[in-house]
């Protein structure tokens, strides 16, 4: 008479033949190895800011178009060539985010299992077209929902010519700063992944959740106009809620 086979845990050696076959690092080597890759990443970002800075007037342009017929004053000699810093250095930082990502990439690699390793180039991937993805609802709803609003606000009582400094970095910063709320899903997927929290979970606390969309709107946005921080608040969430959509899918 046969007995049914009892299951079986993972074992140490199952763990084992999990692990890469790297050479183990001291923490100097490990120091090191991190030096190496703050000044690769350091040197992209650099290449990426000189060549935005070549073509900075055409990227001034596109971030002005949400302004409509708004005019625009230099209030100090050198203002715009301050700003036109700015610009380049906003958007070398993020043409050179996949440079910086890879080079991330490469420290923690060798930590990693074979198992885990499968899983960051779709982290990569999702990273930075939720990143894009922020820069474009920025460009195209929040800065003009923005502008609109303090447009209509004062039409009556002021003319509208705004500093070319204050404006862009009201525009650069709230650009910046909604890409990176955009990360959510992929932090959602990230704490899946390593088995800290679930898709239940996540959803439990919910209320929570709400809260803390409605105070990062509010903390993330430059202005305090209402409707921006309604349309970031919305847009956080709406990431929040399709991030555990997505961690329900892949079984997590």
């Amino acid at each position: 008479m046969t007995t049914p086979e009892t299951p079986t845990k993972p074992s140490d050696t199952d763990y084992l033949d999990e692990l890469p076959d790297d050479v183990e690092m001291s923490l100097f080597d490990h120091l090191e190895e991190l030096r190496q890759r703050f000044f690769y990443g350091l040197i992209a970002v650099a290449i990426a800011v000189v060549g935005c800075f070549t073509f900075v007037k055409p990227i001034v342009q596109i971030l002005e178009v949400p302004a409509g017929n708004v005019k625009f004053l230099q209030l100090a000699p050198g203002e715009y060539f301050f700003v036109s810093l700015k610009v380049a250095g906003y958007s070398g930082l993020i043409l050179a985010t996949p440079a910086i990502l890879y080079q991330i990439i490469q420290f923690v690699l060798p930590g990693l299992t074979r198992r885990e390793r499968r899983f960051i180039l779709p982290v990569v991937v999702g990273s930075s077209f939720l990143f894009l993805g922020g820069l474009v609802f920025a460009q195209t709803l929040l800065i003009p929902a923005a502008l609109k609003f303090f447009i209509s606000y004062g039409a009556e009582v002021v003319e509208q010519a705004w500093s070319i400094d204050r404006y862009f970095e009201f525009v650069l910063l709230l650009m910046f700063s909604t890409g990176l709320a955009f990360q959510v899903p992929v932090i959602q997927v990230l704490l899946s992944l390593l088995g800290i929290v679930s898709a239940e979970q996540m959803l439990s606390g919910w209320r929570y959740v709400v809260m803390g969309g409605v105070i990062l709107g509010a903390v993330l946005t430059p202005s305090t106009d209402p409707v921006t921080q309604s349309l970031l608040a919305g847009a956080v969430l709406g990431l929040y809620f399709g991030g555990i959509g997505f961690v329900k899918a892949i079984g997590r």
